[in-house]
């Protein structure tokens, strides 16, 4: 959720009952420090951070989060085991996001306090396993809380999180088309007019795959990708391209960052009627299973 989990819709999410994440990417320490404080400042419920262990600014965002006294942090795109010894001992709640078993069983001999488990159904950065497959061998291998994240919009998503034995579910893409989310309008459209076949995955070349919808961006980067290009020819796609198309709305030669679940999102609502929504949702479906089963 770089760009997009600011104060605004972070604290719409905690102020809803759920837990919101601001969401670093690669901003600098001072923007990091600022969305702290203004999320603070529209909600008094518990946030928190997550951040990306590719940043160059790891190391002073780490200081600024303790420095804030963030209760929470998630990770991705990297190993965190080197900085979770000293986050511990500040008394933090540490949850890896992880793609696979392997890195499931490390994160939680490293100390980590929960695992979200995403499959490659999300948007963004992706792994090479799905949600179904994934979720209860993370389940299984593991003795602390799994969260699922990857496809899941609403309650009958969170359902069947539950069944594959998750403890709680993470959303992103449903998110963005909130009345809170300070994406572009044109981004939004863009996911609003979304089907199933919507998104493509670039990058596998480069070992970083990302899930986006599909526009002239994508159509340009598998074009190269396809034709042998280097990596340091196809970063020319990367710099500034989330902001581009995600805030200034560029939707052709932006990056949109969207799961396959964006063909099942129609509208625009409120954060606390979305989860208001899926929890109900969830409860109707799990109730209505246990008739059947009977």
């Amino acid at each position: 959720m770089a760009h997009i989990g600011t104060a605004e819709l972070v604290s719409a999410v905690s102020n809803a009952g759920a837990l919101g994440i601001i969401g670093c990417g690669f901003y600098k320490p001072d923007w990091v420090r600022k969305q702290i404080r203004l999320t603070r400042q529209k909600t008094d419920q518990t946030f928190g951070i997550n951040i990306l262990l590719n940043s160059p600014y790891v190391t002073e965002i780490l200081e600024i989060i303790l420095q804030e006294k963030v209760p929470i942090i998630a990770t991705g795109v990297g190993n965190p085991e080197p900085y979770i010894p000293q986050l511990k001992q500040a008394g933090l709640k540490i949850i890896p996001v992880v793609a696979s078993v392997t890195a499931a069983r490390n994160m939680e001999m490293a100390g980590a306090d929960a695992i979200v488990a995403e499959g490659m159904e999300s948007g963004g950065t992706i792994g090479e396993t799905a949600l179904v497959a994934l979720v209860p061998q993370v389940v299984d291998a593991v003795k602390i809380p799994v969260i699922a994240a990857g496809g899941i919009a609403d309650g009958r998503g969170l359902a069947a999180a539950m069944a594959l034995g998750a403890q709680g579910i993470q959303m992103g893409t449903r998110f963005v088309c909130s009345e809170e989310s300070v994406a572009h309008s044109a981004y939004k459209q863009k996911i609003l007019d979304a089907d199933d076949r919507s998104t493509v995955i670039t990058g596998r070349t480069t070992g970083i795959s990302l899930r986006t919808l599909k526009n002239s961006l994508t159509e340009q980067f598998l074009a190269l990708e396809q034709a042998g290009a280097t990596r340091e020819e196809l970063n020319i796609f990367s710099s500034g391209r989330m902001h581009l198309g995600m805030i200034d709305g560029d939707v052709e030669q932006g990056s949109l960052l969207a799961g396959q679940i964006a063909g099942m999102i129609t509208d625009i609502k409120p954060v606390k009627v979305i989860i208001e929504e899926t929890v109900a949702e969830a409860e109707w479906v799990i109730s209505h299973l246990n008739i059947i089963s009977k």
